[in-house]
């Protein structure tokens, strides 16, 4: 047995089968029944060609927020020896703070895991991806490397707006679907009217329900037989072409770029010279390797494994999400679905004091090489100074950008309230030639064109799913009608909870639908959305003039709204005609005073304090 180049092979030993339950189990870098090979520098690989495609099961978990998936993640590590058993196992995969904090999965992370069932070995890649629409691209990526998922529905709140959204991004790609209810020692638990929602919601027997307990241990072995069952291995050939998927990236200060990859075809190894079929730029590998969950160098990938690539990309707009990379001087098709990274929500960040410009530049810079789906463009304010205006693919994901450069990078920033992506179809000619284009995109309030030079004002929409107990609905109904939405659907889950679909222009949504929704339902009411494209609306620019200049720090898109005033006789219940002329005199004279000697100074913090979106608590 040889290997390429000075490399050489110095001792292979065959690790034993799994043991059994309740003995002691194999570190995370010594799976079973894997060849372990010495390369010229001593280091230590793993032999992957122990593992055919017939033997590899590639899946997710999804899950709404806080039903358990990480708990259960966490559980599938032990039971298969990937990581020792110890009561600190918590959020393994979950590795940033943001994550551990809110319960959320922003990276998505990938372990590669062993397990011996009825005697034969297999390879289990758990790609663990994001759960929130905001992130809907890359999860919809990640699950195209998957054969199927683990579906975890909590046993007390049942199917949730979340569960219902990643649902039918599973079904769409075609994956098998293994539901779990999870929860089921907590004291309200009611397995049964869960599988009842599972089966009228989704069509699945209940039969095929698995219930656990991840916080115990109890039947998870039973979910990883069923992913060995119902999930049928990848199709692709060893003896294709390099056919890879990047379906994540970080960025790594010394190494670069480390790409998530999964293998669609071929087999890939260090010194191979490789493409990306998006950048057309090409390059050398410097290292392959699984995660179990942490970086295990191999000296080979092969056709259905998932691992990670070390190729000497300098940034990570290099190994962008979707894209394929083959081998030099053997093209291959693409993988369908590649698109740019599309900004739903723009906000405007500035340092609180500019002497801190430069420490919040240097910030932004680190940060936006691990997520290059941040757009990002130098913004100027005379209110506020020099900073940026950036693009997000939603909400979260600007919170959460936003709490890593307080948390990572120690920086306070101003945030501006946030504003949607409009679109304008022009009319005039020289507007049109200077855009060279008809429709312009509007990303700031400062760029809407005027209504004279615009034939059409187009305004994102989504659709947005509600899952409430039905004693909600009123008051969740007239919420929604407040904020312009069109209802599209409503649907009894079962007799105590309600399924409301609505339409909604994103910019009804982006500030406060959420908190309102909590509170007019007491907390118990979810919400997700997904993209709906653009309708046309009825818009204008509001500014909020001061000094009769108008002030672009404060200035809005809004839905054409009727003009008030202030009602100066709204005290006067008939009476004499003279006290209401009387009023309306007074109301005069202060406003020609005004005009004459008002001259107000708004010192920049009070800017600070209508701009910045964090309420004090």
């Amino acid at each position: 047995m040889a290997l390429a180049g000075r490399t050489a092979l110095r001792w292979a030993r065959l690790w034993s089968p799994r043991p059994a339950a309740g003995a002691l189990r194999l570190p995370s870098w010594r799976p079973a029944a894997c060849v372990r090979l010495y390369g010229s520098r001593g280091e230590e690989k793993l032999d992957m060609s122990m593992y055919p495609v017939e033997s590899i099961r590639n899946f997710s978990i999804i899950a709404h927020v806080d039903h358990g998936k990480s708990t259960l993640a966490d559980r599938l590590l032990e039971i298969t020896g990937t990581i020792a058993k110890t009561g600190c196992n918590k959020q393994v995969l979950d590795k940033l703070q943001v994550e551990r904090e809110r319960g959320i999965t922003v990276k998505a992370q990938s372990a590669s895991l062993f397990y011996n069932h009825n005697e034969v070995n297999y390879l289990l890649n758990l790609i663990d991806t994001p759960g929130h629409v905001d992130f809907s691209y890359e999860v919809s990526r990640s699950l195209s490397a998957c054969q199927g998922v683990i579906l975890v529905v909590d046993a007390n709140e049942g199917i949730q707006a979340q569960t219902v959204a990643n649902f039918y991004l599973a079904f769409e790609a075609q994956l098998a679907i293994i539901p779990v209810i999870n929860k089921i020692d907590l004291k309200n638990a009611d397995p049964e009217r869960v599988e009842k929602q599972i089966e009228k919601l989704f069509d699945i027997p209940v039969d095929e329900c698995v219930r656990i307990s991840a916080k115990r241990g109890t039947n998870v072995e039973k979910v990883l037989q069923k992913v060995i069952e119902k999930i049928p291995p990848p199709h692709c050939n060893t003896a294709d072409p390099l056919k890879a998927l990047v379906f994540d990236s970080t960025f790594d200060h010394y190494r670069g770029v480390i790409a998530n990859i999964a293998l669609f075809g071929g087999e890939i190894e260090k010194g191979h010279k490789i493409v990306s079929a998006h950048t057309k730029k090409r390059y050398e590998v410097n290292e392959v390797g699984i995660l179990t969950p942490n970086e295990q160098p191999t000296h080979k990938l092969y056709a259905g494994q998932v691992g990670y690539l070390i190729a000497g990309m300098k940034e990570v707009t290099e190994a962008q999400i979707g894209d394929t990379l083959f081998l030099y001087k053997q093209p291959v098709e693409p993988l369908p679905g590649f698109k740019s990274a599309k900004p739903m929500v723009f906000a405007g960040m500035y340092p609180v004091d500019q002497t801190e410009y430069n420490n919040l530049k240097s910030a932004l810079e680190r940060l936006t090489l691990n997520d290059s789906s941040v757009n990002v463009h130098r913004d100027n304010s005379l209110a506020l100074g020099a900073g940026w205006r950036l693009g997000f693919l939603g909400l979260l994901h600007m919170e959460v950008f936003n709490q890593r450069l307080e948390q990572e990078y120690n920086m306070s920033v101003i945030l501006t309230a946030p504003t949607v992506p409009y679109k304008a179809v022009l009319s005039s000619a020289k507007l049109i030639k200077e855009y060279g284009k008809k429709e312009i995109t509007i990303i700031s309030p400062a760029q809407f064109p005027d209504k004279l030079s615009v034939s059409e004002y187009l305004e994102p929409t989504v659709l947005g799913t509600i899952v409430t107990p039905q004693e909600y609905i009123g008051k969740i109904i007239v919420l929604c009608q407040d904020r312009r939405a069109v209802q599209k659907d409503m649907l009894y889950i079962d007799e105590h909870r309600v399924m409301l679909k609505y339409l909604f222009p994103l910019n009804e949504i982006v500030v406060d639908f959420y908190d309102a929704l909590k509170s007019l339902s007491s907390g118990y009411a979810s919400f997700d959305y997904e993209d709906a494209g653009y309708q046309a609306a009825d818009l204008i620019k509001m500014d909020i003039l001061l000094n009769g200049n108008p002030v672009e720090e404060l200035a809005t898109i809004v839905h054409k709204l009727k003009a008030y005033r202030k009602n100066v006789v709204a005290k006067c219940y008939g009476g004499d005609i003279t006290r209401r002329m009387k009023l309306l005199k007074r109301q005069a004279e202060g406003k020609k005073l005004m005009r004459k000697i008002g001259n107000v100074e708004v010192p920049r913090d009070a800017f600070i304090r209508v701009l910045k979106r964090q309420t004090d608590k």
